[in-house]
């Protein structure tokens, strides 16, 4: 376990780098020195720049395309490891494959679990990471694993709305949860979207479940991808009365026309947190920082307090 006689010391992969100066900052430690040597056939090198014998020692990577970042991490932490680091987190705050968390059809590998096991293989002391799109993923794991919540940033900005008489989204029958964990400290409906897809990302079909007449809606996810579904919601909402809808999506992913999609919608907004970087800006995304929460979950960490503290989120 991490002590706090341990030195502490925190740094980044490639994909991240941007978000760990903003948590190192934020718990008041300059972020540690890495460098990637890059080989002439494209075999790359980490190298941590400094000690970390003894150390409590933090990496910061989201686990976005390509590979190589979750290559470069899984080499940062046997690189910590060989250099007698006392005890190595993974922070992941984007857990990239976790759509991959059950065999749903013939000769397809469960790649979130595969993940998980390279991760405990490169000798990584324990996960944290946020919003993963299916929490029984931490059962994958045999050391511990901290989950931190997005509606803890979400829901003090939804109440700065004031929106009058909301109503609370869920994207699918399987965010109904997430939904209702949003729903019920704002004293608000839920309805659910049923939908239906004829293969990955691109949905054939949705209903409508729950009643959204001259109401704003809010539609909470763990990420959004293409946009597909979030757009197509959005405007069968509109379509049964809603006055507005905004979609609150924790995981920015964003891939092929979605930047296009999005601005071209009915949704009022997108609001994401930084846990990816944004590839182009768009003035329908507002992204909110979740720099403040992964540095104070690292202090209680290392500090041995508790983590599900941070997320009390009090009913209005």
């Amino acid at each position: 376990m991490p002590s706090r006689f341990n030195p502490i010391k925190i740094f980044s992969g490639g994909s991240s780098k941007y978000l760990a100066e903003q948590i190192a900052g934020k718990y008041g430690i300059d972020l540690g020195e890495t460098v990637v040597n890059q080989f002439s056939d494209g075999e790359f090198q980490p190298e941590i720049q400094e000690t970390v014998r003894g150390c409590d020692v933090f990496f910061i990577q989201s686990l976005v395309p390509p590979a190589d970042n979750l290559l470069e991490l899984l080499l940062l932490i046997d690189a910590a490891k060989r250099a007698s680091a006392h005890y190595i987190t993974a922070v992941i705050p984007y857990f990239g494959y976790a759509r991959q968390d059950r065999k749903d059809k013939p000769r397809v590998p469960i790649s979130a679990k595969l993940i998980a096991n390279l991760l405990h293989a490169a000798g990584v002391s324990r996960v944290m990471t946020m919003d993963l799109h299916a929490p029984q993923i931490q059962g994958f794991f045999d050391i511990p694993v901290d989950h931190l919540d997005s509606s803890t940033i979400f829901i003090p900005y939804i109440r700065s709305l004031n929106l009058e008489n909301p109503v609370i989204g869920a994207p699918d029958m399987g965010g109904s949860k997430r939904a209702r964990y949003f729903a019920n400290p704002l004293q608000a409906d839920l309805v659910i979207c049923d939908k239906h897809r004829k293969r990955a990302n691109q949905v054939e079909e949705m209903h409508l479940i729950g009643d959204v007449e001259n109401r704003h809606v809010i539609i909470v996810d763990d990420m959004i991808d293409t946009g597909g579904t979030i757009v197509k919601a959005a405007e069968m909402m509109i379509e049964k009365g809603a006055k507005s809808v905004r979609a609150f999506c924790t995981h920015p992913v964003l891939s092929g026309n979605a930047h296009e999609r999005i601005a071209n919608s009915v949704l009022e907004e997108l609001v994401v947190c930084d846990t990816i970087p944004l590839k182009e800006k768009n003035p329908k995304i507002h992204v909110l920082g979740v720099a403040d929460l992964f540095a104070r979950a690292i202090h209680n960490v290392y500090e041995y307090s508790s983590i599900s503290s941070l997320f009390d989120v009090k009913e209005d």
